[in-house]
């Protein structure tokens, strides 16, 4: 006779699988001597189908150049993009988030144009239902163990924020770029709560002279969601889709800028869902087989903050001299990754921008980049970095020497694993011992559970027939195993 069993299925959502998508952009203007080129990219949607991801947005390129008369200015235009990312477990029930990053951004020059082409990056995480059957009881001895699973919650908001600041007395701004950095997610009931900064460069005018101004504007976006909790985990992403900047001067008072953002949040709110399923078992009559289902889900752990001060002596992408005046440093930017190392865990990664300098031919960019490494607490978390204040100076002729304030959040990262027995295949009986009592000497370092399991015994059993067991097993200890005889 078959062993009976007892299975049930686990529901849930969760986060199936990420994708990482590349598409090149490209954007023609007339012929001029670029200093800066900046793209901006962002998603209007996403689409799952059978078999791939379609997403869909605007990238906004803006020029600045210095025209025949060696004055400063600008040029915009913007492309409408769609791409696709491939893979055949994509279905259209799956939802999907898409996270897209300017990766490199190149100039050259063809005949009387001038391409700007953007590399851009795309992060893409498939989500769905997760689902996976496991054994619950029957006729076996089981070890029931907990498990834990991350169930996810999507959910979506947006805000507008508005900020007002003086800027000095400056004339046409020629660029901006805006850079979101997150300080802190947190959940209360009903309601993910995310706020941070968005660090707004400028490039403007200055007389004749280009300059470059900062702004960190603070913004706080709240987005309801049934799935949260208090002492719910989750993680937010914030783009700025739109931002318009008036300028308003006064001969006196100078120049005040009023920016308003238009923001959009992407959150996941992450459940942890505890699952008692079998973790190993087996029969006392046969020997048997298992399988098991192996399911992985990752959440979201503490977020921690981080500000430091860097500097050193920059790298350049060309050569510099006294006679060059530094004009504006801008583009400001940075990549970094935890890295484990014989000193521990650091935060490794570059601080980049653009440096414009005015010389004896004219004005010219140079790419400049400032290495760091900060010593940090967390083995496995995502890391943001906002790079402000930048600045340079040539002290000694030919090099540059930059500093640098960082702004780090580390958000852990968690991952469970549930491994749950699934089948049981019944196998050759196993041999009846007739003896009423039997000593047996186990192994050094076995628990209860590996005891009985190898006995053909439950626990209970065991240490019902020996109430003194202390476990893990010490050496030289013995086992007594006692038999019911029947009377024919």
């Amino acid at each position: 006779m078959a062993i009976k069993t007892q299975t049930e299925t686990f529901r849930g959502y969760g986060k199936l699988f990420s994708l990482a998508a590349q598409t090149a952009l490209e954007c023609r203007f007339p012929e001029a001597s670029v200093l800066t080129a900046h793209v901006r990219v962002h998603l209007s949607g996403t689409e799952a189908g059978n078999g791939e991801v379609r997403y869909y947005g605007r990238a906004h390129f803006s020029i600045v150049y210095e025209d025949a008369d060696r004055h400063v200015c600008r040029a915009e235009k913007g492309v409408e993009f769609s791409a696709i990312a491939k893979d055949a477990r994509i279905v259209p029930a799956c939802a999907v988030r898409a996270q897209p990053a300017v990766e490199n951004v190149a100039v050259r020059r063809e005949g009387a144009s001038i391409f700007v082409t953007a590399l851009i990056g795309t992060d893409i995480s498939v989500f769905g239902e997760q689902t996976f059957d496991y054994l619950a009881g029957g006729e076996l001895v089981c070890r029931r163990d907990p498990v834990n699973f991350f169930c996810a919650h999507l959910a979506d908001g947006a805000t507008e924020v508005e900020d007002d600041f003086d800027v000095g007395m400056i004339g046409d701004i020629l660029q901006h770029a805006e850079t979101v950095h997150l300080s802190a997610v947190t959940c209360t009931a009903g309601m993910l709560h995310a706020e941070g900064e968005v660090f707004v460069g400028l490039l403007a005018l200055r007389g004749e002279d280009p300059v470059s101004l900062e702004r960190l504007i603070p913004f706080a976006i709240d987005i309801p969601s049934d799935a949260a909790q208090a002492g719910c985990k989750a993680r937010v992403a914030v783009s700025v889709p739109e931002i318009a900047l008036n300028a308003d001067a006064d001969e006196e008072k100078g120049t005040r800028i009023h920016a308003t953002l238009s923001l959009r949040a992407s959150g996941v709110i992450y459940e942890q869902v505890a699952v008692s399923g079998v973790t190993d078992a087996f029969s006392r009559t046969n020997r048997i087989l298992l399988t098991y289902a192996e399911n992985e889900s990752e959440g979201a752990g503490e977020t921690s903050q981080l500000t430091e001060r860097i500097s050193g002596r920059a790298a350049l992408s060309s050569a510099i001299n006294f006679s060059d005046t530094l004009q504006a440093i801008v583009l400001q930017r940075a990549e970094a990754n935890i890295m484990r190392g014989n000193n521990g865990i650091h935060v490794e990664g570059v601080a980049m921008a653009t440096l414009l300098v005015q010389g004896a031919d004219g004005r010219r960019a140079i790419e400049l980049s400032l290495p760091f490494s900060i010593p940090v607490q967390a083995s496995d978390a995502r890391v943001d970095v906002l790079v402000c204040g930048m600045s340079a100076r040539q002290k000694e002729e030919g090099c540059i020497d930059a500093e640098a304030t960082l702004k780090l959040t580390l958000t852990e990262r968690i991952h469970a694993a549930a491994r749950l027995v699934a089948q049981v295949q019944e196998g050759e009986p196993v041999p009846v011992n007739d003896c009423a009592v039997s000593v047996y000497v186990p192994r050094a370092g076995d628990g209860l559970w590996e005891l009985s399991k190898r006995l053909g015994k439950s626990p209970e059993e065991v240490t019902e027939s020996n109430p003194d067991l202390e476990f893990p097993i010490r050496e030289g200890q013995r086992v007594v195993i006692y038999r019911k005889k029947t009377l024919g």
